[in-house]
């Protein structure tokens, strides 16, 4: 009876459920409480499920869950909360995953880290792209590995038990008690993770925080498809017959775009690419460099996911290191580039570089001339040997207009991987694929990169390459009206408020084709020591934000994200984007993101009345 009564309620929701749901990457970022964004999300929604509430005005005004797709969102948290309940388990017990294979490889990580043995069972034949061998040489997971022909037929094992399950039922699961985790594999759909027993509670945030750096959550489409799947067993998911024909359009664009020809690589998320490029990178170097150790060289206040992921492959991996790359607040990039890069060939390292042009939050070009000279210079090691050419990975989301891979480009004498993430200008925040290019040079990498983005099951889905092929034609007309409202909001702080310190490119650099719409705000501050100082300084930061998301609601949003088709957003870095960043590094300074469609004279006339208070 209470199954019949769970499955009517779902029913009636999918049916009622908020456009939003549906569209935004971000959800009700005017309800947002980050320590208790999934909790606070069911706990509402399970009070409707109580008073059978499934009207649309009440599911709308529930709290955002998790943030972005790539940690959770409400369709997938209705999802595992639903799983959960049909299976007698709590809801974060049950995880759901865009990719296939990433669950498994979460589980191995946790593992790996608590040393502690893995087994894997499975019935069947698993898609081509479990490539265990690949698994175990490359991201130095050990495992062992069962075909079964049932869950009964499971071994007594002392560690970790996986069951991946090929069945197409997503209601019911056969939790057999020798399994551990229970992966269900849901094609084209994603996966979902069960854990199944109490004593595996402590994996949940650690399995989550894989979802969130190396991946991102069931999509909101797919979501909703699993959902349909759950109360109608009949449903089947129509094909998509124009994917070819988007996918085409899609490279087409970046080709153009980036003036290269390379192979494009279309993730699930900027992450997702990142990790590919990554691991990619790695497999080719144990190939051809045994022995050698590689150094990921990354700025240590960059964006939290890069910094963080970087860090967490290096954990894993033998033989691979993070070495700080200082780019930002008074470091020079160039010179810091070649210090360690000096450094790393006198070891006789394997160096690969990835750095934001511009950085993040402050905005800032290096001179690309110098980079290019510092970056192809040749260097010995210790022993006198021609040391290894490095390898740069460009984030070049901020701007992903500028041609750096041309055949002419500045960086062509150097191997050059560039990469983009989906939800900024690309498909202007309507979904988180990204894609990555590599330039003449770097081209011979692309094919590794490929085979771990296939490994990782991390490919872009069919509805978000229909989306990049609708944003990707008009991105850089968008980028060009973004900057000019930008530049206007800039020069309207500049002359209200000349105290301030705003970080943002200089014109020469927008002659170049930097023309970034987004810019950092240091705000005037007043105190007796530079603690007091900064103690202002981030109220007042909050303050500003504050008063832009509650007097223009529709527009200003609290959000990390930049490159949306509408509005204005506002972040503090160093309480999101460097979320990992050792606290030293961070910046508690406001970023603005400035679409090409906005109200800016609300924004103009808020900003006025902020400065009236201070």
């Amino acid at each position: 009876m209470e199954e019949k009564k769970l499955i009517g309620f779902i029913e009636n929701v999918l049916k009622n459920i908020p456009s939003d749901w549906l569209k935004l990457t971000t959800h009700r970022l005017d309800i947002y409480n980050e320590d208790l964004a999934k909790t606070e999300f069911l706990n509402e929604f399970e009070g409707l499920y109580k008073n059978n509430n499934s009207k649309i005005e009440a599911l709308s005004k529930l709290p955002t869950a998790f943030d972005y797709i790539r940690l959770g969102h409400p369709l997938s948290s209705v999802l595992e909360w639903t799983v959960a309940q049909l299976n007698g388990l709590k809801p974060e017990s049950v995880i759901s995953f865009a990719s296939r294979t990433i669950p498994v490889l979460a589980v191995l990580r946790k593992n790996f880290i608590d040393n502690k043995n893995t087994q894997i069972n499975y019935s069947g034949e698993l898609p081509g792209f479990f490539d265990f061998e690949t698994i175990r040489r490359v991201y130095g997971y050990d495992f062992e590995v069962n075909q079964i022909k049932s869950p009964d037929h499971i071994s007594d094992f002392n560690g970790s038990t996986i069951f991946i399950s090929q069945k197409d039922e997503i209601n019911t699961f056969e939790l057999h008690p020798k399994i551990d985790f229970l992966i269900s594999l849901q094609p084209p759909l994603g996966s979902l993770l069960l854990a199944n027993n109490e004593q595996h509670e402590g994996y949940v945030s650690e399995i989550q925080h894989v979802r969130r750096r190396e991946t991102i959550a069931m999509t909101p489409q797919n979501s909703f498809y699993a959902l349909q799947k759950l109360v109608d067993s009949s449903f089947s998911l129509k094909k998509n017959s124009q994917v070819q024909s988007d996918k085409t359009s899609v490279v087409n664009s970046i080709h153009k775009i980036t003036a290269t020809n390379s192979n494009v690589q279309l993730g699930s998320c900027g992450l997702s690419i990142q990790y590919a490029i990554m691991m990619g990178l790695i497999d080719n170097a144990l190939k051809n460099y045994p022995g050698k150790d590689i150094k990921i060289i990354v700025p240590p206040n960059c964006y939290g996911g890069t910094n963080d992921q970087a860090r967490r492959v290096a954990a894993c991996v033998k033989n691979v290191e993070v070495l700080d790359l200082p780019v930002d607040g008074g470091n020079n990039m160039v010179k810091s580039v070649d210090q360690v890069l000096t450094k790393v060939a006198q070891e006789g390292g394997i160096p690969f570089i990835i750095a934001e042009i511009p950085t993040n939050p402050r905005v800032e070009v290096p001179d690309l001339e110098d980079l290019r000279t510092v970056l192809s210079k040749p260097r010995k090691t210790a022993l006198n040997k021609i040391a290894i050419e490095p390898v740069f990975i460009l984030d070049q989301t901020f701007c992903p207009n500028v041609q750096f891979l041309s055949k002419d480009g500045i960086l062509a004498s150097i191997k050059t991987i560039s990469y983009v993430s989906g939800s900024k200008f690309p498909s202007g925040g309507k979904c988180t694929a990204g894609y990555c290019v590599a330039n003449e040079k770097a081209e011979f990498l692309m094919p590794v990169i490929a085979k771990h983005l296939q490994l990782c099951d991390n490919e872009a889905t069919d509805l978000q390459i229909k989306i990049l092929a609708e944003q990707l034609p008009s991105m850089n007309q968008r980028i060009a009206d973004a900057y000019k409202n930008t530049c206007e909001f800039v020069s309207y702080i500049e002359e209200k408020l000349p105290t301030a310190k705003i970080n943002f490119v200089s014109e020469a650099l927008a002659k170049e084709g930097f023309t970034p719409s987004v810019f950092s705000l240091d705000l005037p501050t007043k105190g007796n020591t530079e603690a007091e100082k900064e103690t202002y300084k981030r109220a007042l930061n909050q303050k500003l934000i504050n008063m832009m998301i509650t007097q223009i609601p529709d527009e200003s949003k609290y959000c990390v994200s930049y490159g949306q088709l509408k509005g204005c957003y506002w972040t503090i870095p160093a309480t999101s984007t460097q979320g990992t960043t050792k606290e030293a590094d961070k910046d508690y300074i406001a970023r603005v993101s400035v679409s090409p469609n906005l109200d800016l004279e609300h924004h103009k006339k808020v900003f006025s009345e902020f400065i009236d208070q201070l």
